[in-house]
């Protein structure tokens, strides 16, 4: 049997790839241009893209399950047309192609951005409505639009369902997320302030796991939350310098003065071609999130149960030092 997966060279796509090839399963993965979260692995590479429908269908032709994780993640508030490209057409795409395919099932993967976080005070879960304002960010909006792609799909046939992680971190995160970023940056020591605020992280193997239970057990149309433990980026600083002795930075920047110094760090950026640890979206997202994300539904249905976050923290570190992007020897420690 052969399972599909987009975005196979991904954070998420480089330990659900590892995950299923460790349950025996033959795997075709889509590549675009960097693969080196699949080196070595026995999988069955496909060069092209989810704008292409020729190496889609050779993507998902003789497939029974499509893993659907290919998407442009952005933190910008002015390039909804390139988003559009990849995360709604593109996953119209996909639906179209494994409608064509006869495909068994299509995993989806959205996110929490596809979800309206207000009212605050109240829990957010699978009943909770998308966003749907012109007003949220283009990646949110484009989340949220992908998953009405994929009702529509379901409507015509499709056997589908839909996950909805939060803030993923954790190991096997080769192209370096913008979280991978910023706690590198941390463990380095190289972070000159804190910014107010927090999120929820969930484990990136806690959401692959969640994926391949969904695959086997969910029932048609389902949708989960996938969510971890909500932490303040202090409360990740504090950590890290717990596991690693890596002073952290003092300086919390108030979230008000941080939205007004972002456009200026983000042009600052732009000039210099380096990615920014934060963005006026990203402040955006610290410090209006709803901190009571449920995930009962997927601890029910798929035995979710996500791991501590101190222990995806250490293993996040691990990997870096094993991978060689981090060198304890070379940063000045905590002094006791």
């Amino acid at each position: 049997m052969i399972v599909a997966v987009t975005g196979a060279a991904g954070h998420i796509g480089a330990n659900l790839v590892r995950l299923l090839l460790e349950r025996g399963r033959r795997v075709r993965a889509m590549v675009h241009n960097d693969q080196r979260a699949l080196e070595g692995l026995d999988v069955e590479l496909v060069k092209g893209d989810i704008g292409d429908m020729y190496s889609l269908t050779r993507l998902c032709s003789g497939a029974e399950v499509v893993y659907h994780l290919a998407a442009s993640i952005s933190l910008s508030m002015n390039n909804w047309a390139e988003i559009e490209k990849i995360n709604v057409t593109g996953t119209r795409n996909v639906v179209e192609t494994c409608l064509k395919c006869s495909v068994r099932r299509m995993v989806h993967f959205s996110s929490i951005h596809a979800m309206m976080q207000e009212p605050l005070d109240e829990p957010l879960d699978e009943r909770s409505p998308l966003v749907d304002s012109y007003g949220c960010p283009p990646y949110d909006r484009s989340k949220a639009a992908s998953e009405r792609e994929v009702r529509e799909g379901i409507e015509q046939g499709l056997d589908a369902v839909i996950l909805n992680p939060t803030s993923v971190i954790g190991p096997h995160d080769y192209q370096l997320s913008h979280m991978g970023t910023v706690l590198l940056a941390l463990a380095r020591g190289r972070l000159p302030a804190l910014v107010e605020g927090g999120f929820d992280w969930v484990d990136v193997r806690d959401v692959a796991q969640a994926a391949v239970s969904a695959e086997e057990k969910a029932p048609l149309a389902a949708k989960y939350m996938l969510s971890g433990h909500y932490a303040s980026v202090t409360h990740l600083a504090e950590l890290t310098e717990d596991l690693l002795g890596t002073p952290i930075p003092r300086l919390v920047v108030p979230a008000w003065l941080a939205r007004t110094g972002a456009p200026v760090a983000t042009a600052f950026n732009q000039i210099t071609r380096s990615r920014p640890l934060f963005t006026e979206v990203s402040i955006r997202a610290l410090t209006h999130c709803n901190r009571n994300i449920r995930h009962d539904r997927a601890a029910l249905e798929l035995d979710y149960n996500p791991r501590a976050l101190r222990e995806t923290l250490a293993d996040t570190f691990k990997w870096f030092m094993e991978t060689g992007q981090l060198d304890l020897s070379k940063v000045e420690k905590k002094k006791k």
